[in-house]
């Protein structure tokens, strides 16, 4: 079987996102390393949500940020909210699933802090309520969603709003941020 033309088409439509991304959202992408940077500057963390494939994207970043991207000697305080997956389960069978990152924030993060909050459709009330907790007590927001405006990206202090509607193509320019993000840290934090 000839599957080239599907190939080519799914490497064509990502390509073009990634052209959509780097002419409409290199301002907000720069704001975004601008805030990160602040904030570890001050000696505060970072948090991270999503669901699904949100939720392994932003295990990923907080692996390059705590781990390394490119430099063995950078590692900042990054945390993923979708990994104790035993929190996960008893938050929401105690508490309901809306309220598992919320419940998470409220006992680790602080004033100063930054949430970095995945959804390419904007509207995953777990991660909408983990913005509330964080606009009510002080902790920056950066969201990362697809074009379209929504009650999450409403919220944030930044919105980065990757111009697709289509989830695999916003899910790959999260990760491509993800990564933007980690690089520019590393050249900047802990010299």
């Amino acid at each position: 079987m000839n599957y080239k033309n599907d190939i080519k088409r799914e490497i064509e439509e990502s390509l073009d996102v990634k052209r959509h991304l780097l002419s409409e959202c290199i301002d907000d992408i720069n704001k975004a390393a601008e805030m990160l940077i602040d904030v570890l500057r001050e000696n505060k963390k970072i948090y991270l949500c999503g669901n699904g494939g949100s939720a392994s994207d932003c295990q990923h970043i907080a692996c390059e940020l705590v781990g390394k991207l490119r430099k063995k000697s950078i590692s900042v305080p990054a945390f993923s909210l979708v990994t104790n997956i035993s929190a996960l389960t008893a938050l929401a069978n105690d508490f309901g699933y809306e309220n598992i990152f919320s419940k998470q924030l409220a006992v680790y993060a602080h004033a100063g802090d930054i949430l970095i909050a995945l959804s390419t459709s904007g509207k995953s009330l777990n991660v909408i309520k983990a913005a509330e907790f964080a606009k009510k007590h002080n902790i920056k927001i950066v969201v990362m969603t697809g074009k379209k405006e929504t009650p999450l990206s409403r919220m944030a202090d930044l919105a980065i709003m990757v111009p697709s509607d289509d989830t695999p193509r916003i899910q790959e320019s999260h990760i491509l941020i993800g990564h933007i993000l980690a690089l520019i840290i590393e050249k900047v934090v802990n010299r």
